[in-house]
């Protein structure tokens, strides 16, 4: 089949609510079908951004066809057809976590291009926090940045840019005060025209005055359609444009921060652990008591911080158990080992 060509006006348009290269819209532009960007999901129903023609960007409300290929969320390129939302584009990076309901997957945004991990200073910086979010951002394909906010609170910006880096290594790090507006500049840079980011962080963070701030108003972000008749919130995922060029992707503030991660991740965000680990005597060493551990080594001789292999270990356990609650038979199996240790506890 030809490569189906993108006219200009249609590139504009696209460009407009987030679209760039990397996202393939061939499934939505053949057979008479038409692209769109979702904004928000409403239950059934799913509000999008779509083009009609090429020169034109429409902001509807459709029905989500029957025998859906996937359940679209925030940041979903999809296809209409004959009026309803026919099909979901490959997602190429998704933020996602395990469901509430310890059976399904999450997927909280998609197709976006940066995660800003977004952290106070005013307070104590939470190292565990923002590895966990690391891991999660990595884990989604996106590029991570950290964002520090409420800096005119900290008596010591610096020493919280060296804390932050002690973990997040190679990832940039802004420091950001939506009082006195420093910081500003460089978190729009990552704003840019054709990309589309996301701020991850728990409530009270300061997201929502970053975003007032950025955008020099009351209001933080219009939504996709540009018309002004949008409004920031912060409790559902909504997509928005932003004055820097590119959209953002709201996500309310995380409340639980489970994970699900690929090993990839883990090791992005532990890479001193990962590079030590190069010199243990055995490869799948667990640096837990096991011979030969060079993790464990550098631990004790101050090279690398306990805390920071508690935290690579607490990482783990989750992420076994998150496999486990997914595995039935591994959950049993594991529930028999639990048993048995409690059996030999008691004898003891």
């Amino acid at each position: 089949m030809p490569q189906i060509r993108i006219s200009d006006d249609l590139t504009t348009e696209l460009t407009a609510v987030g679209w760039s290269a990397a996202d393939d819209l061939e499934f939505a532009l053949a057979g008479g079908r038409r692209p769109g960007r979702v904004i928000v999901m409403h239950g059934a129903k799913v509000e999008i951004a779509w083009f009609p023609a090429d020169d034109r960007t429409v902001h509807e409300t459709f029905d989500l066809g029957h025998d859906l290929n996937l359940r679209p969320v925030a940041g979903d390129w999809v296809a209409v057809e004959d009026g309803r939302v026919a099909e979901v584009g490959v997602r190429r990076t998704a933020l996602q976590r395990p469901d509430p309901n310890g059976k399904d997957i999450q997927v909280l945004a998609a197709n976006i291009d940066t995660i800003m991990i977004v952290l106070p200073i005013d307070r104590p910086l939470n190292l565990h926090v923002l590895e966990r979010l690391q891991v999660m951002a990595w884990d989604s394909g996106a590029a991570p940045v950290v964002v520090l906010t409420k800096a005119d609170g900290c008596a010591d910006p610096g020493e919280a840019v060296e804390q932050a880096g002690s973990v997040a290594f190679g990832t940039p790090i802004i420091v950001t005060s939506s009082v006195d507006r420093s910081g500003l500049d460089q978190v729009r840079d990552h704003l840019r025209s054709g990309s589309t980011t996301t701020m991850l962080g728990a409530s009270g963070v300061g997201k929502t005055s970053l975003l007032n701030a950025l955008e020099g108003r009351a209001e933080a972000v219009r939504d996709v359609r540009g018309d002004g008749q949008g409004r920031h919130t912060t409790t559902t995922r909504r997509l928005f444009r932003t004055s820097a060029g590119g959209v953002l992707l709201d996500v309310p503030g995380i409340r639980s921060l489970d994970l699900l991660a690929s090993d990839e991740a883990v090791g992005e965000t532990f890479s001193d652990i990962s590079d030590l680990a190069e010199a243990c005597r055995f490869r799948n060493c667990g640096h837990d008591g096991d011979s030969g551990c060079a993790v464990e080594e550098a631990v004790a001789t101050g090279e690398l911080p306990e805390r920071r292999l508690d935290s690579w270990r607490a990482i783990q356990r989750e992420l076994a158990y998150q496999e486990r609650r997914n595995d039935p038979a591994a959950m049993a199996e594991q529930r028999k080992v639990w048993k048995q240790m409690s059996k030999d506890a008691r004898k003891n």
